[in-house]
């Protein structure tokens, strides 16, 4: 059973190409070393760790992140798992946690060479991703340094739940995002298509019911939608993006100049609301 989970959830795709001098190599404590990006932009307060999907790499998502990581204002790094793109050893198979220590491998970077604050940095998954942020997200709030913010688009409650519904999570089963959730510290932005044919779209609502209601931000349901056409679907409206800023510009204070702890929603967006009226006028 876990070798066919593991088959299912994760398909590494051929290594795509990515000109050496857009990446850089981390020492993961998984064992392995893992490629990484990191886009920096001018005067950026929030930098974005990106997770990404199961059957995707640093070559796939280069160019769209760094148009994002411009429109947003912020810096964007993104990291492959071990066993995904050029990441070494070749001939090794991912795995959960291997997943969970290459994100924590980005987070330090960030952090302790970077000198970047956890109170800027919004961790943000996609699809598979959506279990190393929730994890990530759960530990450093039990930590007592919350990360600033998640964004999870077409998450999972777990891998098992994507096939069955179970009430309650199965020994065995791979990232348990319903678990983590409710451990969660900051606030929470989650999209999800409403016809999502690989992850059902009530794991998005579910998620975001598991969530303390302190941290849920205003979720993002997109209308026929499925997994992988998110942003294929919204570009001609920018909607996508415009959804994201407003999350940015709503709920993380370091946005607005602000390094502290994560509000919860109900106080964040009035503070932010009032921050930006006193910057237009």
């Amino acid at each position: 059973m876990g070798d066919l989970i593991s088959s299912l959830l994760f398909q590494p795709p051929p290594a795509t190409y990515l000109h050496p001098t857009r990446h850089f190599w981390l020492e993961s404590t998984s064992g392995g070393r893992i490629p990484a990006f990191f886009i920096e932009r001018p005067n950026a307060q929030v930098t974005i760790l990106f997770s990404h999907g199961n059957a995707e790499d640093l070559g796939m998502i280069y160019d769209w992140f760094n148009d994002l990581a411009r429109v947003l204002r912020v810096n964007i790094m993104a990291y492959d798992y071990t066993g995904y793109g050029k990441s070494m050893p070749a001939n090794i198979s991912p795995c959960e946690d291997f997943c969970y220590a290459d994100i924590e491998t980005a987070y330090s970077y960030l952090t302790d060479v970077r000198r970047i604050q956890p109170e800027q940095i919004v961790l943000y998954g996609r699809s598979l991703g959506s279990g190393p942020s929730c994890y990530l997200a759960s530990k450093t709030a039990r930590e007592g340094r919350s990360v600033a913010g998640v964004i999870l688009q077409s998450p999972l409650l777990s891998a098992f739940r994507v096939a069955f519904n179970f009430r309650f999570t199965m020994i065995g089963d791979r990232f348990p995002n319903i678990d983590y959730a409710p451990h969660i510290k900051c606030p929470v932005f989650i999209v999800h298509g409403t016809q999502d044919e690989v992850v059902p779209f009530w794991h998005g609502q579910d998620l975001f019911m598991a969530l303390n209601q302190n941290w849920r931000a205003k979720p993002f349901w997109v209308e026929g939608a499925g997994h992988n056409n998110i942003e294929a679907l919204l570009r001609s409206s920018g909607a996508f993006v415009d959804e994201l800023s407003q999350f940015l510009d709503l709920h993380i204070s370091a946005r607005l100049g602000n390094i502290s702890s994560p509000q919860i929603v109900p106080d964040c967006v009035p503070t932010a609301l009032h921050v930006m009226s006193g910057v237009r006028d």
